[in-house]
């Protein structure tokens, strides 16, 4: 029987949270290039990296203006407050 111990047992789950946050945020990055392509039509390169390249709270921020934005650049373009 292996021992871990509690220093190996929080690096474990350390990394399956990091890994499960990874891929969640890699699955919002997929489901916001998919609304863009139904919404404004074929998605150019530069957008797709600026979205691979994106912060969760981008992508949830972009997620958020799919449905009203008039335009694919309008998507992009920094709000201001």
């Amino acid at each position: 029987m292996a021992y871990v111990s509690s220093i190996e047992k929080i690096g474990i789950e350390k990394g399956m949270q990091q890994g499960m946050q990874q891929g969640m945020q890699q699955g919002e990055a997929v489901a916001l290039q998919k609304l863009l392509s139904r919404r404004f039509g074929v998605v150019p390169a530069e957008v797709v990296n600026q979205i691979s390249a994106a912060s969760a709270e981008q992508i949830d921020a972009w997620l958020d203006r799919v449905l009203d934005a008039p335009s694919l650049d309008a998507m992009f373009k920094p709000t201001q407050h």
